[in-house]
């Protein structure tokens, strides 16, 4: 007696002649996997910065002074009284409009010497290109404490070296106002400058060569090369140099604090930063310290928010 042995019968084939596609094991949660893996960074974000603003603004909007901290009395809720009060201040006014513009004239020079010797660097030699790069790199890495203590003692009206070397006697630089924000201002820019001058140094070696050797052949000056060629072609990174220049001057502290005792003579040298800091700690009027600090926290935020949106009208990847 013989088996017949038979095959199984083949699949039917997919309609249309299209090979038919190996099924995918399908995910139950998809979309949970990439927050899975920032859960870290969001923890520490969320201890380190969103319950500090929280306290922040909380506190703007309450009554907190010396006796709600010591619990004398009760803490009220104010609303936007703190905020009408500063607003009200014409202190305030002023300070803010030293901020802009002693934070505007830091960016613009900060950018301009960064820049500049960003661009001197790839034309000089190996031996003096490293001797700026470490300068440069030192400076950068000098607390702001330290690089303020020593500028003073260069600009001592009794002992500074720099008020002997220019013949201005016991001239103090300290005492008027625009003399002490162009201290200031000398000292941000000396710490500040590297950043710029590195980053632009990255992104003009990114540059092809063939690109800077056409604009030389074609008779450019170094200038017209600068402005024609590398800056459009360095636009992104000029935006974000320029962007955390603008944050990072507008919340200058420890600079006016050291080097101007506090504000100035009689407040002559306030920023905003040094502002709250007399409201929320000299003055114990802690809300209105904290209201200080919303407005600048609004303020810096719309200067990211005015970034990324330029960035994204130009093509840039967020």
């Amino acid at each position: 007696m013989t088996q017949t042995l038979t095959t199984p019968a083949a699949p039917p084939a997919p309609q249309g002649g299209g090979a038919a596609r190996p099924r995918r094991p399908a995910s139950r949660h998809p979309g949970w996997t990439p927050w899975l893996y920032l859960a870290p960074a969001l923890v520490v974000l969320a201890g380190l910065l969103i319950y500090p603003v929280y306290q922040l603004g909380l506190i703007s909007v309450l009554e907190y002074t010396q006796a709600q901290v010591s619990g004398g009395v009760p803490t009220s809720f104010q609303g936007l009284g703190n905020y009408r009060a500063l607003f009200a201040d014409p202190q305030f006014w002023q300070v803010l409009g030293a901020t802009v513009v002693f934070a505007a004239l830091c960016v613009v020079s900060t950018l301009f010497v960064g820049c500049g010797l960003a661009v001197l660097l790839t034309r000089i030699r190996a031996l003096p290109r490293l001797a700026l790069l470490v300068a440069s790199l030192g400076a950068w890495a000098t607390p702001a404490i330290t690089g303020s203590t020593v500028w003073m003692f260069l600009f001592d009206a009794d002992f500074g070296p720099v008020n002997r070397l220019l013949g201005l006697g016991d001239f103090s630089w300290t005492y008027g106002r625009y003399s002490a924000f162009a201290l200031v201002l000398l000292e941000v820019v000396w710490c500040s400058f590297p950043f710029v001058m590195v980053t632009v140094y990255a992104g003009i070696r990114a540059v092809p060569a063939e690109v800077l050797e056409a604009a030389s052949l074609d008779g450019a000056s170094q200038w017209r090369i600068w402005r024609s060629v590398l800056a459009p072609m360095l636009r992104p990174i000029l935006l974000v140099v320029t962007t955390q220049s603008v944050i990072w001057d507008f919340k200058v502290f420890t600079q006016i604090y050291v080097m101007t005792d506090g504000g100035g003579i009689a407040g002559q040298n306030l920023v905003l930063n040094v502002y709250a800091y007399q409201k929320a700690f000299a003055s114990s009027q802690y809300s209105l310290g904290a209201a200080i600090g919303v407005v600048m926290l609004l303020i810096l935020l719309a200067v990211t928010l005015a970034y990324l949106r330029l960035m994204r009208r130009q093509g840039e990847e967020l």
